[in-house]
């Protein structure tokens, strides 16, 4: 089909508007309440999540009946959860066994196992309750499994 010119002369400057301040409207919506919550939620990851990491580890440690301390080899998922009362984390962690005790004061430098016929990983899932003004932690969910990821 070959192109063929309007001749509706009223049309064009709209058409021309639309064009030009199109990608304005979508800017503007972007914007709105949700951009804003994502940039909360990211910003409170970044300021309580290490605390909330750092707890779950102390708190599997403790109940491990393992000499060995474990330490977080990654974060495999994190987000926040939407409450009304208290911030809430979930997250599932990869846990490596360490050659250090787990009452040894510096666990954070210790060497992982390296030896690969025992089984030296575990995957956590934690939900931790977190008031990070008062240093307050409460431990709401943990499930772990063991075996190489």
């Amino acid at each position: 089909m070959l192109y063929q010119p309007c001749h509706c002369r009223g049309a064009q400057p709209w058409v021309t508007l639309l064009l030009l301040l199109g990608p304005l409207f979508l800017v503007m919506l972007s914007w709105g309440p949700q951009g804003q919550a994502e940039k909360e939620d990211q910003s409170a990851l970044e300021l309580y999540f290490p605390a909330t990491v750092e707890y779950a580890l102390h708190e599997f440690n403790l109940k491990s009946r393992d000499r060995n301390a474990y330490k977080v080899v990654r974060v495999l998922k994190s987000w926040r959860e939407k409450t009304d009362i208290s911030m809430v984390f979930s997250m599932e962690l990869q846990l490596g066994r360490t050659r250090c005790g787990k009452f040894d004061e510096d666990i954070d430098n210790c060497p992982l196992q390296g030896n690969p016929d025992l089984n030296n990983t575990v995957t956590c899932f934690f939900t931790i309750s977190t008031d990070p003004w008062r240093t307050k932690f409460d431990l709401l969910n943990d499930t772990c499994l063991e075996g190489h990821q």
